[in-house]
């Protein structure tokens, strides 16, 4: 397993939180998934691929920038 570290635009409550969470646990080879709303961090540990993990994070309305 890896972990993936995503940096996310336009993540800015609990329910941008849990928005993402729910768009990336739906994705198989997701084990866990941690946003920090402060550094616009995602932290995804599994072994989905990085592009289908900002697919799903741009697909619920963010901007995935690094």
């Amino acid at each position: 397993m890896e972990e993936i570290k995503l940096t996310v635009e336009g993540m800015s409550c609990s329910h941008c939180r849990r928005a993402v969470e729910e768009a990336l646990k739906g994705i198989d080879g997701v084990e866990k998934v941690q946003v920090d709303l402060e550094k616009k961090e995602v932290v995804v540990t599994g072994t989905a691929a990085r592009e289908k993990l900002a697919g799903a994070i741009e697909e619920a309305g963010y901007e995935v920038v690094g």
